[in-house]
């Protein structure tokens, strides 16, 4: 019977083509006695894969090349994980009177590269791409350099330009992805343009501790990432 089954949704009743590889979820369906319930769920998975092909079909009839794109997110993506990594050292080494002072802008910078990095993911795989398999490669090709600690960890100055910096890197590269995505891939681009906006006001924050002039901007009051917060639901 499960043989039977199986045979049955290799080819999908509505298209001419065979149908993808079966979810192992959907698999669980051929033990089900109603046969009607399994070919649905044969549907929903061929749609599912289906719709993921159309939306990178659009991304490359609209003149994106779409591997530099992938290859775009996914360093973006390893530069949001080890930034909320290395903000994790920063944050702790924010002590005394003047460091209690940025520690709390550097937490919410923190979670939300964080919220950045969750964002991301979705997309890349929508795309067609992924992450790699190891840690050490996707620290390695980050966008960024790494927020490391100064050799003074109790010089907030210098803790506060490291910050800064970081934020200012994910700037460029946030601005260069909507460049290339503006009309032609509304997805990606909403996404990039959100996380952007999230990035300009953390370089603000920091930039503003340094005396560099007054940001515009005011501390978060209740949740974090505004902008990028639509995507993570």
């Amino acid at each position: 019977m499960l043989q039977y089954r199986r045979a049955a949704c290799k080819t999908h009743p509505f298209s001419s083509g065979p149908a993808p590889h079966l979810h192992r979820a959907v698999l669980i369906r051929c033990l089900h006695k109603n046969f009607y319930k399994w070919k649905c769920a044969c549907f929903l998975v061929y749609e599912v894969k289906k719709m993921a092909k159309v939306s990178q079909e659009m991304v490359k009839k609209a003149g994106v090349n779409i591997d530099e794109l992938i290859d775009l997110l996914v360093k973006n993506a390893g530069a949001e994980l080890t930034t909320y990594y290395y903000y994790t050292i920063l944050r702790f080494n924010l002590i005394d009177l003047e460091g209690e002072g940025v520690k709390e802008i550097a937490e919410t910078a923190r979670v939300e590269d964080r919220n950045h990095f969750e964002a991301l993911v979705p997309r890349i795989y929508e795309l067609g791409g992924k992450l790699p398999e190891s840690m050490v490669d996707f620290h390695n090709l980050s966008a960024c350099p790494p927020a490391k600690l100064p050799k003074n960890p109790k010089d907030v100055k210098a803790i506060l330009k490291v910050l800064v910096e970081a934020e200012r890197c994910a700037v460029r590269g946030y601005t260069h992805i909507c460049n290339i995505t503006a009309g032609k891939d509304h997805r990606t681009y909403d996404l990039a343009l959100s996380i952007l906006n999230e990035e300009i006001e953390h370089e603000s924050w920091f930039s503003e501790f340094l005396g560099e002039g007054p940001s515009g901007h005011f501390l978060r009051r209740g949740e974090t990432s505004p902008f990028v917060s639509k995507f993570l639901r």
